[in-house]
């Protein structure tokens, strides 16, 4: 049914339930499972493109950040290649977390996307908003959140 399976995290407790379910799901299609994590640019001041940082030094912020990504990826691999399936992992740049999932979707030919919620409600979900409502409204495929 899925052959290709994209599984969001950020590192909660929450999101590796999701890889955990998209693993169990993987398994049981023999599916390709790809496991994205979105990394925010670092944010300049309000003052238009003005920083108290070089050019060099928020560069080196947004290299640990893509290094610390990739490092909390790589213990998730080791626990899903022990399920012997087939898995990529993607560490990716963005602002806005939905459009980056949405492209590697894309870009990986994905026919599922699982990501946790965090199941905000009222008024904290339109403060903080809600990256999983984004996808679930933008996604051309089926998209499965677990709670």
């Amino acid at each position: 049914m899925y052959k290709k399976i994209l599984v969001a995290t950020d590192g909660t407790k929450l999101s590796r339930k999701a890889v955990e379910a998209a693993s169990a799901l993987a398994v049981e299609f023999d599916a390709v499972l790809t496991i994205v994590r979105v990394v925010p640019p670092y944010q300049k001041t309000f003052f238009d493109g003005s920083s108290v940082l070089s050019i060099k030094e928020m560069t080196a912020i947004e290299k640990e950040w893509e290094d610390k990504a990739q490092a909390s990826l790589n213990q998730l691999l080791k626990t899903t290649v022990a399920k012997h399936i087939s898995v990529n992992t993607v560490v990716t740049k963005s602002s806005n977390v939905s459009d980056a999932l949405l492209k590697v979707a894309k870009k990986s030919k994905a026919d599922l996307i699982v990501m946790a919620s965090h199941g905000r409600g009222g008024i904290k979900r339109v403060l903080i908003g809600s990256e999983t409502l984004q996808v679930l409204t933008h996604s051309e495929i089926p998209v499965l959140v677990i709670r």
